[in-house]
């Protein structure tokens, strides 16, 4: 076996985390892949893994090694994507991050169109709402909230304005009554996210052109935003969520908003890729994709014009 395919099994189990879980990508058998892992130990002269019964873990050189082959995997991978998008085709694995509410909500809904346009490709998706490395984990691209974005050196491509209003459950609101001002969310029992600091300061601004940032306290916090919404809906305490995740429950009655002038509107998700001279056909397509999904009105907006259209169009002596 060549040194690039033992190099591209070494990183494959790094990042897969396992042998074994790496034998079942590569479609080997995993004595295969420990066969080929000790043979590219004794060529290098050292241990690059510390084996256990039940996972396996870096070496100092084990980590130095894999650093250097995930760079180069990457330009093989780009140099190859380049070729491919003179041709116009997308192919290989896609590797996405994305958070949890949104892209169950609303991407996976349709993401059947992207895989049919591109059927040479294969998508490997992660929902999490933690702040994702794109480069040190081999992400692609990510989705996330504009709180999420710490990383400069990312491109990043705005999708939609992420608009986020007050809810409570009606049980919530007969047992607690409703806040009328902002100061009296600091007597309720705030939801709040555990990973996203900033998601917790809730900022507020006023007719006269001032704001000022509430920071809520509660005894319940989660790591997703659909957790706080499940909690919301049984009545736990009052959450902060976006209009598309809530509308429907505000439609048939079972959340209510509070506070409703004061909707927060300065957020927004985008899709973050690592910059490069080449962007690889399989990651613009996907930049592509989600850009004419939700650009530039998301598809909540143009449902609710549809639907205003509608009533229009209904309405008597019309």
């Amino acid at each position: 076996m060549d040194r690039t395919s033992e190099m591209m099994i070494f990183v494959r189990c790094v990042e897969d985390g396992s042998f074994s879980a790496a034998a079942r990508v590569l479609d080997m058998t995993p004595s295969a892949i420990s066969k080929q892992i000790r043979r590219l130990e004794d060529r290098l002269g050292a241990r690059l893994f510390n084996r256990t019964t039940r996972r396996i873990n870096l070496t100092e050189a084990g980590r130095d090694f894999y650093d250097r082959c995930a760079r180069i995997m990457t330009e093989i991978e780009e140099a190859e994507d380049a070729v491919s998008s003179l041709q116009n085709h997308a192919r290989g694995t896609l590797r996405v991050s994305g958070t949890v509410a949104f892209v169950r909500g609303e991407v996976l809904p349709r993401i059947n169109r992207f895989l049919g346009e591109h059927p040479e490709l294969n998508l490997e998706l992660e929902l999490t709402d933690r702040q994702v490395d794109l480069v040190g984990e081999g992400v692609d691209a990510a989705i996330m909230l504009y709180e999420q974005v710490t990383d400069p050196s990312l491109v990043a491509r705005k999708l939609a304005v992420n608009r986020r209003i007050i809810v409570g459950s009606p049980d919530y609101i007969h047992r607690l009554g409703a806040p009328q001002t902002p100061e009296e969310l600091l007597d309720h029992n705030c939801l709040r996210l555990y990973n996203v600091s900033r998601f917790n300061d809730w900022e507020f601004a006023f007719d006269d052109g001032s704001r000022r940032v509430i920071h809520v306290r509660g005894n319940f916090r989660a790591n997703t935003a659909s957790a706080l919404y499940e909690a919301a809906l049984a009545g736990v305490g009052l959450a902060r969520l976006s209009t598309w995740l809530v509308a429907p429950c505000i439609r048939d009655g079972s959340l209510v908003q509070l506070l409703p002038e004061y909707a927060q509107e300065n957020s927004a998700y985008y899709v973050l890729f690592p910059s490069g001279r080449h962007l690889s056909r399989k990651v613009r397509a996907f930049v592509d994709f989600l850009v004419e999904e939700f650009t530039p009105l998301p598809p909540w907006e143009r449902e609710d014009q549809e639907l205003v259209k509608g009533v229009r169009r209904s309405a008597p002596g019309h």
